[in-house]
């Protein structure tokens, strides 16, 4: 679970870092990152679209992707805002090809 300390839930939010963060992507999603003010906590945002498949599709790749943002707070608990969309292709991803892209991004984003 994601607490809420770590959400970005205001929509003009999430269009700032998907307009001024640095993009990275894969097959199943983009990651945009911001790098926010340094004394407050990361924070993340979710895009999955109607795209992604019906409600039970998108609300399962929400959860997998909301579980590996929580999982990357422990290593940047502190002042990065990331905003990550969903494609299509993440709807029939399983959990370990999630992952997968998820770190090959993010250590992308860090070169």
């Amino acid at each position: 679970m994601l607490p809420r300390a770590h959400r970005i839930v205001s929509g003009a939010e999430l269009r700032e870092v998907q307009r001024r963060g640095r993009k990275s992507s894969t097959p199943f999603f983009v990651i945009a990152r911001a790098q926010g003010k340094t004394n407050y906590a990361s924070r993340w945002g979710f895009v999955v679209s109607k795209q992604v498949g019906n409600a039970v599709i998108r609300n399962r790749v929400k959860r997998r992707l909301r579980d590996l943002a929580a999982r990357e707070i422990s290593a940047n608990p502190i002042g990065m805002r990331a905003v990550v969309r969903a494609l299509p292709s993440s709807a029939e991803a399983s959990f370990a090809d999630l992952a997968d892209a998820w770190t090959e991004t993010l250590r992308q984003a860090e070169r």
